[in-house]
């Protein structure tokens, strides 16, 4: 924070400036993501895949033990 405070310009042009980046950081952050891409979907139908098994756990493990013994 100090040291974002010394760079600060203090000129009326050197604050618009900064105000405009840093709109600019914002808008780019949180409003103008990338969209699509495989990686969600992919987290996607991996966690689905882990909470099936989690919430048939049971019923897989009873299977097994009856069918083994």
């Amino acid at each position: 924070m100090v040291r974002l405070l010394g760079q600060l310009s203090h000129t009326p042009n050197g604050l618009l400036a900064s105000i405009r980046n840093g709109h600019d950081r914002y808008y780019n952050k949180y409003i103008n993501v990338k969209k699509g891409g495989i990686g969600g979907v992919a987290m996607l139908l991996v966690g689905y895949v882990a909470l099936s098994y989690l919430w048939e756990y049971d019923h897989l493990k009873h299977d097994r033990w009856r069918k083994y013994h």
